[in-house]
């Protein structure tokens, strides 16, 4: 009796390895590697020009890589574009719209692209224009909305066809801050539903909120390990502030606690929240006067600005 083994189940929708394009002489992607599991929301980070759009191109199909391999939804955006467009929910950084369409009419139009009966798609875009708070535009022509309006619509229209794979570059641009909390609240939406979601921002504080992983670029290389280091050690970072930075800071040295001092306090890094209970406990017990107490900020923020990122 032979015994055949069950290959593990898939969890990354999206996977590149050693990815490269290049335009003309210009090297925009030297070597891209990154796997998106489903059912999380990751974050692809770096500055302008390190590559990052080029690659959610490549990864939606868009434009043909060089050098690499490129798997979305199991499937090869060079070999089988349809099934990849047909798996993915793409939303750019800028939304091309036909300015004479009212909202509604985008989003049915979009659906039938999909091969989605009219109807159907009528009532999937009354629906998504209702979830992205656009309900009162379903009439009205793309033109007359806002710059954040657009971006609203945008993640409709990339939404339509029920993809499993979101690829939502700067979806934040031009968001008020209620609807950038009603993004946060979406994007984490969508991973609870077992989707997969990339998304490209340089609001980096709330992505902190938003991601649960992240990947960095520079000079259109994605860091790996060397940013994963990085980021795990900001997270660790605490800010202790006190009433007299002196009497903290005595009381960290006399207690052998490694720390950075500052104008208010401390820096030292903690390694969980339970140790950090504890070390609050411990600097109320030695007389310091404590006002402010928590992560120094946001992890990715700091990373990017650790980095010694290009400028371009």
């Amino acid at each position: 009796m032979t015994i055949t083994e069950e290959a593990p189940p898939v969890t990354e929708a999206i996977m590149a390895r050693g990815v490269a394009r290049s335009f003309g002489a210009v090297r925009a992607v030297e070597d891209a590697t990154l796997l998106v599991p489903r059912g999380k929301v990751t974050a692809l980070i770096g500055p302008n020009g390190s590559g990052k759009t080029t690659l959610m191109l490549m990864l939606a199909g868009l434009l043909r890589p060089h050098e690499g391999d490129i798997r979305v939804a199991g499937s090869d955006p060079r070999t089988d574009a349809a099934a990849v467009r047909a798996a993915i929910g793409w939303m750019p950084d800028q939304l091309g719209s036909w300015d004479n369409l009212t909202c509604l009419q985008t989003l049915t139009l979009m659906g039938e692209a999909y091969r989605i009966p009219r109807a159907t798609a009528r009532d999937r875009g009354r629906a998504l224009l209702d979830q992205v708070h656009l309900s009162e535009f379903a009439d009205r022509p793309a033109r007359v909305l806002s710059r954040g309006q657009k971006q609203r619509l945008s993640l409709a229209r990339a939404l339509v066809h029920d993809p499993q794979v979101l690829l939502l570059d700067e979806p934040a641009n031009g968001l008020d801050p209620r609807s950038r909390v009603e993004l946060r609240v979406l994007v984490r939406q969508f991973a609870a539903e077992g989707r997969a979601v990339l998304v490209s921002s340089h609001v980096l504080a709330e992505l902190d909120e938003m991601v649960d992983e992240a990947v960095f670029m520079s000079k259109g290389r994605t860091l790996g390990e060397q940013a994963d280091a990085m980021v795990a050690d900001a997270r660790l970072k605490y800010r202790i502030d006190a009433i007299d930075p002196a009497v903290l800071q005595a009381a960290l040295a006399a207690g052998g606690v490694d720390f950075e001092p500052t104008e208010t306090g401390a820096i030292t890094r903690i390694a969980d929240a339970r140790n950090a209970a504890q070390a609050l406990d411990w600097l109320v017990r030695q007389g310091v006067e404590v006002h402010r107490f928590g992560p120094v900020g946001s992890a990715l923020e700091q990373t990017y600005m650790a980095m010694n990122e290009e400028r371009r």
